[in-house]
């Protein structure tokens, strides 16, 4: 085997002593830096740190390494899927349509199909296709690759941050800042800290009525609670085994939210069996064996070991504002009116007793309909988390089968959808027999990517709206899908829930969130009589038996054999080959960036921020949603005074995501989440004081006129800032207000790198300090003191100056 011939005749020693001890994740980058050690972007010093890595990992050591492929989801709502098996020939990243191709978009959506013609390495599956990280799981993965004789495992870093779905599989990948992405793409290395392991063994079998959400949301909470920012995840123990590739992958998708960098399940014949049940040939199924067992890559019982007993986990769901936020389904109705009534925060809404009760009336259609704090007026199958695992999306179907046969409906005026994450769903989902259910309920299929989960849920009926509005309430939106970060849904669900689909269906019935499915009825029939959940739950035996009867290899063969050539509107598209792009200056949804204007062959020294005023004063778990929406844009934001200039109506706005490729767009999108908590105004809105006058303005006028006086910015923030999606734009936009340092207590990972990507210095607090430790109100002037030779992690000064306006 490759591998072992290149260790061996290199450094000799090192699998014979170590490597066998290494967990198999920290394996994956020894031979990757083994592999491509040159001494020059990967040096035989690394390749020992790594070796030593019992030693190395709590050192604060970094290290480089260089995946075997990346992945870019498109810039839009919708993507597509860009994958390069050899990265050194690639010097651009691609974009694509948002949600549907059409004429008026022709120029958009011809870029990443000019990008498929322009340059080779890379394989792009056009938008309609399906989420990027389930075409990875059923399609694009390797597992092993087979290149000029050699064996070596399939790897990656992606621009989402649910790259690690792929973990599920037993490939190591992460998401990364698309600036990283950009430079391994050159044929640059990532450059790491080498992270400790945390070994999570799994034990025992889940009870018949539990689904893989379940255990995803409480291994969410658990290990959260643990801490594990920064870390691998390895999973081990006899529970593994209880659980199918796509339970693995719920699992290891929801990585970001937990905070780890990779949830980690190494191969075992559970994979290969899912490989061979998605249509891959067998030629490639008899290599990946072969070789994983010749190199040991196998499970590795760490030193470090969290654990948790699979026949202990209850049906739950997470929320209303965090999907860490765990809650038995038991426990909803409970902890719901709790929230109402709870100080504003993650679970509060502070809502005055007198008003927790409160019902609006009002018509649909010319039917009488009422409106309560916890009614569900949002229920969405979507999601990379859920909808690639048949055994949750045939639980739904067999759910909905059940309920129209006990006489069940779902009101009309709640907004419903399926959005797969790739066609093989609505296949096995309709040769089952249960599509007709779904459909009859609501859950029509309306698409094939991140939708109602990223914000794409479109408008609700202007009848529900005003009843929201009137009576200031508290609904829900129930999504199967990983982020329920406050605005990021809906505008108008003020509390938002992750839940499994077939529970996505179950509240979808009842109604409303506040409601105890062991005790009180889902709903009553025509015929008067109560119909519990339990009546119409299927089990894990009957969903398993449906699974095996219509998820089978021919499916995954059809959809993928023609993947790339099906959507006749992409194949129509006339692009050009030439190497460079041709910029069209009439689009409003991809122009040319300009962060690269001004820009000097010659290294410029950093330089001092001197007297910087506070744009934000921000509290903890500020995410990338508050910095950089991707929903809706308002009527009455910056971005829509600007589009509006440009000859659009509100109806052609789209959302921000689908704007990503026009950086005016996504500058006046910068902190304008109706949800964000400006300490200055000790509210919830997208607005700032632009101190100097205080006046409350948009905070992108407030930015755009410090720039225009000179003035540097600086956000403060506290734990936790740039948690979610690893948004790029949650980086550019500030930068293009002019933020040229961030004040926080901690960061994300990948956000603080892209801040670094960027040039806005991501500065923290020194231990034990915080804001309103040091008594700084954010209405002083602050001076960054940055000196000639900067290194990680350094401690540097900051002046700061009187307090304005006090």
């Amino acid at each position: 085997v490759g591998f072992y011939k290149y260790v061996f005749c290199t450094i000799p020693y090192c699998l014979t002593f170590n490597a066998e001890r290494l967990p198999f994740s920290i394996r994956v980058l020894l031979e990757s830096a083994v592999r491509n050690c040159d001494e020059f972007l990967v040096k035989k010093e690394d390749v020992e740190r790594i070796l030593n890595w019992k030693q190395t990992q709590t050192q604060t050591v970094e290290v480089p390494f260089k995946p075997a492929r990346v992945i870019l989801q498109d810039f839009t709502g919708v993507p597509a899927v860009v994958d390069f098996a050899a990265m050194r020939d690639a010097v651009k990243q691609l974009g694509g349509d948002p949600e549907k191709i059409n004429p008026v978009l022709v120029n958009f959506a011809s870029c990443p199909q000019w990008g498929s013609k322009a340059f080779q390495n890379m394989r792009i599956i056009p938008p309609g296709s399906g989420i990027v990280h389930q075409v990875n799981l059923e399609y694009l993965a390797r597992v092993v690759f087979q290149q000029d004789g050699y064996y070596y495992p399939d790897s990656l870093v992606g621009t989402d941050s649910h790259t690690t779905m792929i973990d599920g599989l037993g490939v190591l990948g992460w998401g990364v800042g698309g600036i990283e992405a950009e430079a391994v793409m050159l044929g640059q290395p990532i450059s790491m800290v080498l992270p400790e392991v945390i070994g999570y063994k799994l034990q025992g079998t889940p009870n018949k009525y539990i689904t893989s959400t379940d255990i995803v949301l409480t291994v969410t909470k658990h290990l959260r609670q643990v801490g594990v920012v920064g870390k691998f995840v390895e999973f081990f123990g006899p529970g593994v085994a209880q659980l199918s590739i796509a339970d693995r992958a719920t699992i290891a998708n929801m990585c970001p939210e937990y905070g780890a960098t990779a949830a980690f399940f190494p191969v075992d014949h559970v994979s290969v069996q899912y490989l061979q049940q998605t249509g891959r040939e067998a030629e490639k199924l008899g290599y990946i064996s072969q070789y994983l067992t010749a190199v040991g890559m196998f499970r590795d019982y760490s030193n470090e070991v969290v654990e948790l007993d699979l026949s202990t986990v209850v049906p739950c769901c997470s929320g209303p504002k965090r999907p860490q936020d765990r809650v038995a389904v038991s426990e909803m109705k409970q902890d719901f009116e709790a929230c109402l009534a709870a100080k504003q925060g993650f679970k509060g809404f502070q809502v005055p007793l007198e008003c927790q009760d409160v019902s609006i009336p009002f018509q649909y259609n010319g039917v009488d309909y009422s409106l309560s704090h916890g009614s569900v007026v949002i229920a969405a199958i979507t999601s990379c988390t859920n909808t690639s695992n048949p055994s949750v999306m045939l639980g739904a179907g067999l759910l909905a089968k059940k309920a129209i046969q006990c006489g069940l409906s779902v009101k009309p005026y709640i907004k419903t959808s399926l959005s797969p994450g790739s066609g093989v769903v609505t296949y096995y989902l309709r040769e089952s027999g249960v599509m007709q259910y779904l459909a009859e309920l609501g859950f029509e299929v309306v698409g094939y990517g991140c939708m109602t989960c990223i914000g794409n849920s479109g408008p609700l009926p202007e009848p529900v709206v005003e009843a929201i509005t009137q009576g200031d309430l508290v609904v829900a939106g129930v999504l199967s899908g990983n982020r329920n970060f406050e605005g990021r849904v809906h505008p108008n669900t003020r509390a938002n829930y992750l839940a499994s689909p077939p529970l996505v269906i179950a509240y979808a019935i009842a109604g409303t969130v506040r409601i105890d499915f062991e005790k009180e009825p889902i709903a009553v029939n025509a015929e008067g009589k109560e119909i519990f959940l339990r009546d119409i739950w299927p089990t894990r035996e009957e969903i398993q038996a449906v699974e095996r009867q219509f998820v089978i290899p021919a499916m995954f063969k059809e959809v993928y054999e023609k993947v790339e050539v099906i959507n006749e509107r992409w194949n129509s598209l006339s692009v050009s080959s030439d190497k460079l792009y041709s910029w069209d200056p009439k689009s409003t949804y991809i122009k040319s960036p300009p962060f690269f204007e001004g820009l000097t062959k010659k290294l410029q020294q950093p330089k001092s921020i001197v007297d910087a005023y506070v744009l934000l004063n921000l509290g903890d778990s500020v995410t990338t949603d508050h910095i950089s929406p991707a929903g809706n844009i308002a009527r009455n934001s910056p971005a829509a005074r600007y589009l509006t200039s440009r000859g659009l109506t509100p109806r052609e706005f789209n959302s921000y995501g689908s704007r990503r490729g026009n950086d005016a767009v996504m500058a006046r999108g910068t902190f304008a989440n109706i949800r964000l908590f400006n300490k200055f105004l000790n509210k919830q809105a997208p607005h700032t004081i632009y101190l100097p006058t205080g006046d409350m303005l948009d905070v992108f006028d407030a930015a755009e006129k410090y720039q225009q006086e000179g003035h540097p910015l600086l956000v403060l923030a506290g734990k936790e800032y740039g948690s979610g999606s690893s948004r790029d734009w949650a980086a550019k936009g500030p930068f293009l207000l002019g933020i040229k340092a961030v004040l926080a207590e901690s960061y994300e990972r990948i956000h603080r790198s892209n801040l670094v990507g960027m040039g806005v210095i991501p500065l923290e607090y020194l231990p034990g300090e915080t804001a309103d430790s040091l008594g700084l109100t954010g209405r002083e002037r602050y001076t960054v003191v940055i000196p000639p030779q900067l290194t990680p992690r350094m401690v540097v000064d900051i002046k700061v100056g009187l307090d304005m306006l006090t």
